[in-house]
């Protein structure tokens, strides 16, 4: 029986970042990494390397897991740029919500939107994530506010796993805002999320978490509790929006469910971090919005002290991080929040796919899918270097060549930009 590979890089700097405590990146110099069945079969030194019926030289460059963004709210319709020229012009973010726009103006033009519109959207920024390394996706609902409209939004970031262009998780997040039409029924809005959107979306088969904005001019504690106390009882991974804008407990809360991530932190207490180290909470930071709200950026330094783990994700929306760039976003987090490079690396893989909740994602392991990105610089922590413009060179998902015209054998020149 042929035992051949099916695929193998080789001659590349492999950052499997699967390595131990002291050496996370888990770097193999001139190695090399196999894939049959979709899956990754081999890893080592690249002259020891078993036989493949496809070999790719990939010339020196960092061959690194697909790319993780573990918090984007990729679903949605219209833009928001007028509100961006309000805000420069000294509008408060939540003042701006409370006249109509933010969340709601995207309910209004996401609920008019068809599915494919919806789909053709979520699609270009996908592959628009892809293009940049990354191979999975973690992707909210929020902009519905309505049970049809929530289950459908869902249905659509299904619907970009199933047609092959990222590997998806979806996360619940009826509890965004109470949507316009139910301004006088709070209470009636955040039960009906509770206790029918909830089942519902179990029930489809579109949720595998649960989200909740949970900060001043969102929701209180106690009503997340509501809501992420009824998705844990139903069986769903909860997560958090905490601390954005004010310290309401969320960091504690999330801690007390067992979440996810709690995500953003810009306010946040020593205690409350303390509490998500205890519970393994990782904290998800979100450099476009505190950019685009010209915020205090979270303490990293404060995070490491505390014991805390950190993933970066882009928070895709049109209003407060209209970008698809994770490297960029992981170079932000290093520059206003002191995130160190090798975390930065870390930030956007293996400690991101922990937060999205995906289990075999962020590394390059043996048995796990064969997830990779192949970048044109030789040191991984360039990633979150240059100020935007890092693209992939290469892209496999499940061990398919998906982005990238590299020839067997035949190293591309190089022609790194720094």
């Amino acid at each position: 029986m042929d035992d051949a590979l099916d695929l193998l890089l080789h001659d590349a700097r492999v950052v499997t970042c699967d390595g131990p405590d002291g050496a996370p990146l888990g770097v193999v110099e001139r190695g090399a990494v196999g894939v049959r069945g979709g899956r990754v079969a081999w890893i080592g030194p690249a002259a020891e390397a078993p036989r493949a019926a496809r070999r790719i030289d990939a010339g020196g460059r960092v061959l690194l897991p697909g790319l993780v963004d573990p918090h984007t709210h990729l679903v949605f319709a219209g833009s928001r740029v007028d509100e961006l020229a309000r805000r420069l012009g000294g509008e408060d973010y939540r003042a701006i919500a409370a006249a109509g726009g933010g969340i709601a103006a995207t309910v209004r033009a996401t609920r008019a939107a068809s599915d494919e519109a919806l789909f053709d959207a979520a699609a270009a920024r996908a592959l628009a994530l892809r293009a940049r390394g990354v191979t999975s996706v973690e992707i909210k609902s929020g902009y519905g506010l309505e049970l049809a409209h929530e289950l459908r939004s869902l249905a659509v970031a299904r619907r970009l796993a199933r047609e092959g262009i990222v590997r998806v998780t979806t996360s619940l997040l009826g509890a965004h805002a109470v949507p316009k039409e139910r301004a006088g029924d709070r209470a009636g809005y955040l039960e009906e999320v509770a206790t029918q959107m909830i089942p519902r979306a179990i029930e489809a088969g579109l949720a595998d978490a649960c989200d909740v904005y949970l900060d001043d001019g969102a929701f209180s504690r106690d009503e997340a509790a509501r809501v992420l106390g009824a998705a844990k009882a139903a069986g769903l991974a909860v997560r958090a929006h905490v601390g954005q804008f004010a310290d309401l407990g969320g960091a504690e809360l999330a801690a007390e469910l067992g979440a996810r991530s709690a995500d953003h932190l810009e306010q946040v207490s020593d205690a409350g971090l303390r509490a998500m180290a205890a519970a393994g909470v990782t904290a998800v930071l979100l450099p476009g919005a505190w950019r685009t709200l010209r915020q205090t950026p979270p303490d990293a330094a404060r995070m490491r002290r505390l014991g805390v783990r950190v993933a970066v994700g882009t928070d895709c929306n049109p209003g407060t991080s209209p970008t698809v760039d994770l490297p960029l976003m992981a170079a932000l987090a290093a520059r206003d929040a002191g995130l160190e490079l090798d975390e930065c690396v870390l930030a956007i893989t293996r400690e991101a796919a922990r937060a999205a909740g995906l289990a075999e994602a962020g590394r390059i392991r043996v048995g796990w899918p064969a997830d990779l990105a192949l970048f044109e610089e030789d040191d991984p922590r360039a990633l979150a270097y240059a100020l935007g413009g890092t693209m992939a060179r290469a892209v496999v998902l499940g061990g398919a060549v998906v982005l990238g015209g590299l020839v067997e054998d035949e190293p591309p020149p190089r022609a790194p930009l720094w």
